[in-house]
């Protein structure tokens, strides 16, 4: 998966649900920002399929959109 540059905004997220290293990857972000947004129920909402996280990328463009519009 390509990694999105800092200066740009990400525009296309992937067609399948996003893993923790996944989001971390696109958001340039260290994986334990990723956990610990989790922990604190802050960050994109996030399901379980068993024992693996996984992010729907339409919830992790929902929750990026809603951050900027609040920080405008």
């Amino acid at each position: 998966m390509a990694t999105a540059k800092p200066s740009q905004p990400v525009t296309e997220l992937p067609a399948r649900y996003l893993t923790p290293n996944d989001l971390a990857e696109l958001l340039s972000i260290p994986l334990e920002t990723v956990y610990a947004w989790r922990k604190k129920r802050t960050g994109p909402l996030g399901f379980r399929i068993g024992k693996h996280l996984r992010y729907d990328p339409s919830a992790v463009h929902d929750w990026i959109s809603n951050l900027t519009e609040h920080a405008a």
